[in-house]
């Protein structure tokens, strides 16, 4: 009997000490583990706030790097001609929706600029008449440079940078304070410097330019849709009134937007499933016809799809992007909120559907 209790008490002793062993082996591991992970948070602290703290852009007090460029009538205009002078240096693009909505801002500012010295130069990658088609329309005066595809200021100070993006540079051809990017960043930059030195009184009445915005939001749920008359691609017109009674998905897209080339199949196949639902749809394109048409074949489009000058009809309807869709009910008034690219796009069909079941 005592043999046997002996037996047990070694068995246990060695159990208890190849527990001990493990336990011992796995803390170790995890010991092991623990540094590791110490260490490589320690690397990611020295890491990350070098790579939170690195400036967008060229940094303040950086030297401009010349540049001679040819304006809209073939002139060349050089930094050096800007020299002991503040400048405004814009990227932009006249086929860009924000740059069409920034372009009448800056035109109301040209008094302030002169008054305060700052003289705004535009550098764009387009041709010459659509930048002097939008100068004219808006009222720009300011030069406006002409850019061609790798050229150093795109593969330097703007590299990386979509349009509308601006540097204001002092006196000495340095930067003067932080790239700013879009046109609310820009017209920031812009009133700031303007300020600095004192721009012009406003006239009595004249309403500041922060009140003075375009709607760049969308228009919202229960504004009454803006009504329209625009080109197909056959030469016919259409009207939104033509749909009154039927409830419309209003699509906006661009020939060249990858996005958009993604949705045109699925609406294709909703347009074939739901014709007969009562949701009607309407694509209003931007840019030449012939791209719209080579677009609409590929795809099936057989519903309309209009022509839109521009951004002429997205101005009435608030938004400078694509592809956005808003959702119409049959007494022509907006039912949801903008819908922005493909999923929210396509989301709005069967809130259109399940209207038309109500």
């Amino acid at each position: 009997m005592q043999t046997s209790i002996a037996i047990i008490m070694a068995l246990e002793a060695c159990l208890l000490l190849g527990l001990c062993g493990l336990l011992y082996q796995v803390v170790k591991q995890q010991g092991r583990i623990l540094l590791r992970l110490d260490g490589l948070d320690r690397r990611l602290e020295a890491v990350v706030p070098a790579i939170e703290a690195e400036p967008q852009g060229l940094g303040v007090g950086t030297p401009f790097d010349s540049w001679t460029l040819p304006d809209l009538d073939g002139q060349m205009v050089s930094l050096e001609d800007f020299r002991g002078q503040r400048v405004l240096l814009v990227y932009w693009a006249p086929k860009c929706g924000f740059c069409e909505m920034l372009a009448p801002d800056l035109a109301r500012l040209q008094g302030d600029f002169r008054i305060a010295h700052v003289h705004p130069v535009l550098f764009s990658l387009d041709d010459a008449a659509s930048n002097r088609r939008l100068a004219e329309e808006s009222g720009l005066k300011s030069p406006i440079l002409l850019l061609e595809k790798g050229h150093p200021l795109l593969t330097g100070a703007f590299k990386d940078m979509g349009t509308p993006s601006a540097y204001l540079l002092d006196e000495a051809g340095r930067v003067a304070r932080p790239l700013a990017v879009g046109g609310e960043s820009i017209l920031d930059l812009a009133k700031g410097a303007i300020g600095e030195r004192g721009g012009r009184k406003r006239l009595p009445g004249e309403r500041p330019l922060s009140e003075s915005r375009i709607e760049r939001n969308g228009l919202k749920a229960g504004t009454t849709a803006p009504s329209f008359r625009l080109p197909d691609l056959d030469g016919g017109m259409v009207a939104l009134g033509d749909y009154r009674g039927r409830r419309v998905l209003l699509v906006f897209t661009d020939p060249n937007c990858g996005p958009c080339e993604e949705l045109a199949p699925h609406l294709a196949r909703l347009h074939r499933q739901h014709r007969e639902d009562g949701l009607a749809l309407i694509l209003v394109g931007r840019g030449d016809i012939e791209e719209n048409r080579r677009k609409a074949s590929k795809h099936g489009l057989d519903f309309p799809v209009l022509i839109q000058d521009r951004w002429t009809l997205s101005k009435e309807y608030g938004i400078f992007a694509v592809p956005v869709a808003f959702l119409i009910d049959e007494e022509g008034v907006i039912v949801s909120d903008v819908a922005r690219g493909v999923d929210e796009i396509l989301a709005l069909v069967p809130q259109g559907l399940a209207a038309g079941r109500t």
